[in-house]
């Protein structure tokens, strides 16, 4: 009887195995002819579905995540860049400046923006063990005309609330940078230099540390809109925009809501969302000279112009860097390419796209002498080092070589007339109430970087009622 009952047992086991192993076989073909959907099919599709999805992992938008996913830990986040890393283009091919705050115009946004993020750039790379050197800046007067024009980039300094700036004779001036020559200047001395680059790879990493999720090359196509569905987030609120890769590997992402941070592409990011075409983002080139290695010596921090009112650029300078090399200039010309680091690098329709812009036809026909001025600069160095002689007299052609580019992201009105302030936007009727663009971050966002991710932070919270 015992043997009996336990055979029953057994066979009572073997038989609900056998059913187990059924129904996961019915599963798996229900699934494949269209029912029935797998788990790993629902896990698979929830892997790429997210409650808030920042475009572009540059400097801004790198920072935007990071504080986002910092407020929000219980959110679900993702960065989307269509290059293999963070910080490809303008985050990377920048001078490297912590800057102060003096240029700009007292109350603006620029102005606050830039004193705060100095501050809180510092308090971020010391806590994070991120290297920079406080090697300070001369913002220096050669002409008599330029005087009056020092006194008052002073006096927005102090209304800024610039730590520590004074204005210095031709004696200080020596003490400070023995090789540059000038009447009077303004010094800076919490100006620093860093790799931005780096910082912003920081901001990416601590983002994935609290979950977030980078996908890379990943370059966005276009923003769709599906039905409202049954299945929300932990705040019980859909994923209805879609987001597709221009690669066909692309995943399809879905979320609640999208930022964009686009830099050199913010204007095609908005208008794929049904955003007006302008401000339109023009792309210039600036191109860097280097010292010599057995010259890098001549200067001890930043030497600065003091800006002319007549031109849409600020002008060359002097920029040590954290490798020890000290970059000269940079001139500014119109990049054939977006993405156009050298005059071989060229795409028609970007080119196209640019010159075609009433906007970019107009401040050239106002800024014609400048403009061929530059480009004169560009392919013969010696006009370059001439003005740089300005400021460092004993500088001189053989001392330096061609350098590296970067290409500034120059948002345009359709009057000519350069957007110097930042612009947010939203979609089309149908993602208005989803979709926030950051469709212009003027300099220097990579100083202010910090500061601006609070800032487009709240706002995010603000119209998304996070």
């Amino acid at each position: 009887m015992a043997a009996s009952c336990r055979f029953l047992v057994r066979f009572n086991t073997l038989q609900k195995c056998i059913l187990s192993v059924n129904a996961n076989a019915e599963c798996s073909i229900s699934s494949a002819l269209g029912g029935t959907r797998h788990k790993s099919t629902i896990s698979q599709s929830e892997q790429h579905q997210y409650d808030l999805v920042i475009v572009g992992g540059g400097i801004v938008g790198a920072a935007t995540a990071q504080e986002l996913i910092t407020r929000h830990p219980n959110l679900k986040l993702a960065i989307l860049e269509k290059e293999k890393e963070l910080a490809a283009h303008q985050s990377g091919h920048n001078s490297g400046v912590i800057h102060a705050g003096i240029y700009y115009v007292p109350g603006t946004l620029k102005a606050k923006l830039c004193v705060k993020g100095m501050e809180m750039a510092y308090k971020y790379c010391d806590k994070h063990q991120i290297p920079y050197k406080k090697c300070g800046k001369l913002i220096v007067a050669v002409e008599p005309e330029e005087l009056p024009r020092l006194d008052v980039l002073m006096e927005r300094g102090l209304k800024n609330g610039v730590k520590d700036i004074r204005m210095v004779g031709p004696d200080a001036i020596k003490e400070i940078e023995p090789n540059c020559v000038a009447l009077k200047a303004i010094h800076s001395p919490h100006t620093g230099i860093i790799d931005w680059g780096l910082v912003t790879k920081h901001y990416g990493k601590e983002f994935e540390k609290r979950g977030g999720k980078i996908y890379t090359n990943y370059e966005v196509d276009k923003f769709l809109t599906k039905a409202e569905s049954k299945e929300g987030s932990i705040q019980g609120l859909t994923h209805n925009v879609e987001i597709h890769g221009s690669n066909p590997v692309n995943p399809v992402v879905s979320c609640r809501y999208v930022v964009t941070c686009g830099g050199l592409h913010s204007d095609r990011l908005a208008e794929k969302s049904g955003c007006n075409p302008e401000p339109k983002i023009v792309p210039f080139r600036g191109e860097y000279l280097l010292l010599a290695p057995e010259k890098c010596n001549m200067v001890n921090g930043n030497i600065y112009p003091v800006p002319d009112p007549r031109f849409p650029f600020l002008g060359v300078h002097f920029t040590p860097r954290m490798d020890g090399s000290v970059w000269l200039g940079p001139n500014a010309v119109l990049a054939f390419k977006r993405e156009g680091y050298g005059y071989t690098q060229i795409s028609l329709s970007d080119f196209i796209d640019a010159v075609s812009f009433r906007g970019l036809r107009k401040l050239a026909v106002k800024h014609l002498s400048y403009g061929v001025q530059e480009m004169y600069k560009s392919i013969y160095i010696n006009a370059q080092v001439k003005q740089l002689q300005k400021f460092v007299p004993s500088l001189k052609l053989e001392d330096v070589r061609r350098g590296p580019a970067g290409v500034r992201a120059q948002a345009l009105d359709r009057d000519g007339k350069l957007v110097d302030d930042f612009v947010f936007d939203s979609g089309s009727v149908d993602m208005s109430s989803r979709v926030l663009h950051v469709r212009n971050a003027p300099s220097p966002a990579a100083t202010s970087s910090l500061a601006i991710a609070e800032m487009v932070a709240d706002r995010v919270e603000q119209q998304f009622q996070l």
